[in-house]
């Protein structure tokens, strides 16, 4: 491991339907041979912010880039009505659309690249989307990471908040954000999670690409959950559930893991982190829970 590695990026798009999307690609030398590692971002910022970020002076700020230089073909992909993909249908773009946009992103990588199945991270609703498409496609799926996950969203305060505005959302297709809104991500569950400077820097890269935001995947957790069935995965999982995170509350997220069917299974809680990991002071500390898990053998015996 090389981790001064020059890391390449590389743009792709492909279609669904009519629909464009933008893929990002990251790796060290070669992406052939590689594990593929599928990254699902969550309701309120497209992929290379989430995933692909720089803050000068934050060693590591991109977790594409820590897993490219431990040896993994790393992906991310913009869901419909975010970044660069396609914002033009009258949508909500609500999970199931994102399992959809998943399966496309998939196709075609592996049309690309040859990559079957893939490691998958998401997050927040990135990780439902993660698992409802794990569910549907479970061939593709090698080991799943749930992060920020909810499940029926019993017992989370921010779902609970977040409720009171469900006749706005409804009301229109979109949400506006601006930089006090991605502050508020930060703000709402515990003090000095994460540097202020990083949150700066995490809103100059959403705002860059984004200042409005799909109403469906907040309508999906405020009122139509559950949209995964545990019973119905059945990839190795883990579920990262951040110490203070308000959306991912614990004992519903236990509930789940118990329903897994799959022996293969981790519960990891976050020390020190609210709801974005990967932008927490913290951070590392989640990279190498991935890490580890990505790379655990398969049992040998069951």
């Amino acid at each position: 491991m090389d981790t001064a590695a020059k890391v390449t990026g590389v743009e792709h798009w492909t279609q669904k339907g009519d629909v464009p999307l933008f893929l990002w690609e990251k790796f060290v030398d070669s992406p052939a041979g590689k594990p593929a590692v599928l990254f699902v971002h969550g309701s309120s910022m497209a992929s290379q912010p989430t995933f692909d970020l720089t803050v000068p002076g934050r060693p590591d700020s991109s977790v594409m880039d820590w897993f490219a230089r431990r040896g993994f073909a790393c992906w991310c992909v913009d869901m419909e009505g975010y970044g660069r993909s396609g914002k033009a249908r009258d949508i909500y773009c609500d999970i199931a659309n994102g399992a959809d946009d998943l399966a496309a992103a998939t196709d075609y990588i592996a049309g690309a690249r040859g990559a079957a199945s893939f490691l998958t991270y998401g997050i927040s609703s990135g990780a439902l989307r993660a698992a409802l498409f794990a569910q549907r496609h479970p061939e593709r799926v090698a080991r799943l990471a749930l992060d920020a996950f909810v499940w029926t969203g019993e017992g989370a305060p921010t779902l609970a908040q977040r409720r009171l505005k469900l006749p706005e959302f409804l009301a229109t297709k979109r949400r506006p954000i601006d930089r006090a809104f991605v502050r508020s991500i930060f703000a709402r569950d515990h003090p000095d999670c994460a540097e202020p400077r990083v949150v700066d820097a995490f809103a100059d890269a959403i705002l860059a690409l984004d200042d409005s935001m799909p109403n469906g995947t907040y309508i999906d957790m405020c009122s139509r959950l559950p949209v995964v069935d545990p019973a119905k995965i059945a990839a190795p999982t883990l579920v990262l559930r951040g110490q203070y995170d308000g959306i991912a509350a614990f004992d519903d997220l236990v509930e789940f893991w118990k329903r897994l069917p799959n022996p293969d299974k981790q519960f990891s809680v976050l020390a020190g982190i609210s709801h974005a990991s990967f932008q927490q002071k913290n951070y590392l500390m989640v990279y190498h829970i991935l890490h580890a898990f990505f790379t655990q053998p398969a049992p040998a015996y069951r």
